[in-house]
């Protein structure tokens, strides 16, 4: 659930002008440049009997989707920060990208109490009934991936086949006090993920990062949680304890839809064993993929790569995509 790492030049202490709020900008440029615009969807009333009440903020095709990838991003920045390396060469491959932000993350929020990684899968679910789009693929990131995996086995008449990045659904909260984690419990958990001071950021950068930036200047990590981490920080605290508390493997359903695995071999937030232990949990109808010199940020780090192989994996004929076959 990483965040893009700041600038390594600067001095310390407060910005004048905010280079998180420019580079926000870029990045929205980046996806109308790539043909995708922004909506801002409030969710069908049935979901509250008196009123809609949660509204989903997402980037869809100017066209009707012929091939739609529902791509959902982790914990950190908003979704076009995570997703803009991805979008053009998913679309020179013949993908229409649809880019939500998650509840609670970016343009999207809502006012009623539910924080399970469940109602995050209906409420994009929703989302993409709103926009006519009843099928398609999915690829989810860190925390993405677990409401990735929720919405697939929810709606598996719906999502066609999954790609898992770093997605560590296989674990259950006794790993937590059994040291498998570099947190000892949920409230830890969620000082990391969620920072509120530089030198938190600076401690999930370089925990999520093989190769962190070597300065991180205070003066960008100030701007970056002012513009991009300042908000909804009581709700996504509250995301993380909802996802981890009283979680088991014994109740996590296996998925009937082939499945791509993707993880940074030097993962310190999820480490490999919840990699092999998904693997085993889907019992042959997934392929684990590992990407060596990444950690959990790989889809930062090694872009290329792991673009590389959602493309190969969504373009497979289904039979091929099913198999169990590991690739190192």
């Amino acid at each position: 659930m990483p965040l893009p790492p700041p600038p390594a030049a600067g001095s310390s202490g407060r910005c004048v002008l905010s280079f998180a709020a420019a580079r926000d900008r870029c990045f929205s440029r980046r996806f109308l440049r790539a043909g995708l615009r922004p909506l801002a969807i409030p969710l069908p009333a049935g979901l509250d009997p008196a009123e809609a009440t949660t509204t989903v903020h997402i980037w869809v095709p100017s066209r009707p989707p012929r091939n739609p990838l529902l791509l959902l991003h982790g914990f950190g920045a908003s979704a076009t920060w995570q997703w803009a390396p991805y979008l053009r060469p998913l679309i020179v491959a013949g993908f229409d990208p649809i880019v939500p932000d998650l509840v609670f993350f970016g343009g999207s929020c809502t006012r009623l109490p539910d924080r399970s990684d469940a109602f995050q899968a209906s409420t994009i679910k929703a989302a993409m009934d709103a926009i006519g789009v009843p099928r398609f693929g999915l690829v989810g990131v860190s925390y993405g991936g677990f409401v990735g995996y929720r919405m697939a086995a929810m709606f598996p008449e719906a999502v066609e086949r999954v790609a898992m990045i770093c997605a560590g659904v296989c674990l259950e909260e006794k790993d937590l006090a059994e040291g498998l984690f570099p947190v000892a419990g949920v409230g830890e958990a969620a000082a990391l993920l969620v920072p509120r001071r530089p030198e938190e950021v600076r401690r999930l950068v370089r925990l999520t990062f093989v190769r962190p930036p070597l300065i991180m200047p205070s003066c960008f990590l100030w701007d970056y949680i002012k513009v991009m981490g300042s908000v909804h920080i009581q709700e996504k605290t509250e995301l993380l304890y909802a996802l981890i508390n009283g979680r088991q493997l014994s109740t996590l359903p296996k998925l009937t839809q082939p499945t791509l695995i993707i993880w940074g071999e030097q993962d310190r937030v999820f480490p490999m064993e919840l990699a092999h232990r998904l693997n085993r949990h889907l019992e042959g109808n997934s392929r684990l993929v590992v990407i060596k010199n990444a950690g959990h940020a790989v889809n930062l780090e090694k872009p290329k790569e792991v673009c590389k192989n959602i493309i190969e994996f969504f373009k497979e004929p289904a039979a091929a995509a099913a198999n169990g076959d590991d690739k190192v």
